[in-house]
């Protein structure tokens, strides 16, 4: 890895997430919609803040950007617990840890240090399901005590801003959202709890190498710098700045896919932080497992003919299982039909 210091994004246009709690103010809430549109197109990501941020109000042309949505309404304390129990959960002792340890990807909660690209020493994981949350709680770890209310807690607010987004960048898009809404309700809630250590050389190591998520979007809670995502060239990588308690919301495979391409899953890595660890909460919401995703019918037509496979979630964990997605295509490229 040769050692590139990216360019941090730029701070740009910041909308109210209020605007999308209600539909009395039509205009307001058309306009918010309009901006979380644009920002999904043009970059595919953005942020969530809990309070404003004034980063000014115009788009500028051929820049990276990202967002700062306001008033999110996940409280500090939440935020701030669930980045407390991760880091306590990864400083617990080895056989607690090994005792959730698998390589089945299948299981519902695994635990991980270890990774097909050999870089088991620059990030340990945590995946666990998480909706409904009744169903899977149990299986989460007990230590730290606090691990399961405080995670918990965090699972059910981040989801509820996670459902209204989702809700918004469909309507964006003018897809019908009553049928997708349910079943997005009664979809996956998959959280990566990740660990990655202080480095002092981090140009050599990455943390996690580039990949975009399966899920339609994920909700990334960071306690420091370490995430990038590629820049608009396709090449460069932008370092996306952190911003005190504001989540980062990037765009999904099946969003990619739903869209008929219109909006583009986020490429983005992790890398190491020279100053001090990192943890990071990944939220990926999506489908049920054996929902089959496809193009909405009105990204269809003469000029955008259907572009992508239809395909679930457990067609998702198939395809990485018997592929090693660091040497060969991704699971996106696997469903591209035609260049789009």
């Amino acid at each position: 890895m040769s050692p590139v210091k990216p360019a941090e994004l730029a701070c740009l246009p910041t909308i109210d997430f209020a605007g999308l709690n209600h539909r009395l103010d039509l205009k307001s809430r058309s306009m918010t919609v309009e901006t979380l549109g644009k920002a999904c197109k043009e970059m595919g990501c953005f942020q969530v803040a809990a309070h404003y941020t004034n980063c000014g109000l115009n788009f500028l042309p051929c820049v990276i950007f990202f967002l700062q949505v306001i008033n999110h309404g996940i409280s500090q304390s939440v935020m701030k617990g669930a980045k407390e129990v991760a880091l306590d959960f990864f400083e617990t002792s080895t056989d607690e840890k090994d005792a959730l340890a698998s390589n089945d990807i299948r299981k519902p909660v695994r635990y991980g240090a270890s990774s097909k690209d050999s870089i088991s020493d620059s990030r340990c994981f945590l995946k666990k399901y998480a909706h409904p949350l009744q169903e899977w709680i149990p299986l989460w770890p007990l230590s730290p005590p606090d691990y399961r209310e405080k995670m918990g807690k965090y699972a059910l607010e981040v989801r509820r801003v996670a459902l209204q987004l989702m809700d918004a960048i469909l309507e964006s898009l003018g897809v019908s959202t009553g049928d997708l809404n349910e079943q997005l309700d009664e979809g996956m809630q998959v959280m990566a709890v990740n660990f990655y250590p202080q480095c002092s050389t981090p140009d050599l190591s990455l943390g996690l190498p580039a990949h975009s998520d399966y899920g339609c979007i994920t909700i990334l809670l960071q306690s420091c710098e370490g995430l990038q995502v590629i820049g608009g060239d396709g090449n460069a990588w932008q370092e996306v700045p952190q911003v005190p308690e504001a989540l980062h919301v990037h765009i999904g495979d099946y969003m990619e896919v739903l869209s008929n391409g219109r909006y583009k899953s986020v490429l983005h890595r992790a890398v190491l932080n020279p100053d001090k660890k990192r943890v990071s909460v990944a939220s990926i919401h999506g489908f049920s497992m054996d929902k089959k995703v496809a193009a909405a019918k009105e990204m269809v037509d003469e000029q955008h003919p259907k572009g992508y496979k239809e395909s679930s979630f457990r067609d998702f964990l198939d395809y990485i299982e018997a592929t090693d997605i660091t040497k060969g295509k991704s699971f996106i490229d696997s469903l591209r039909l035609t260049s789009t």
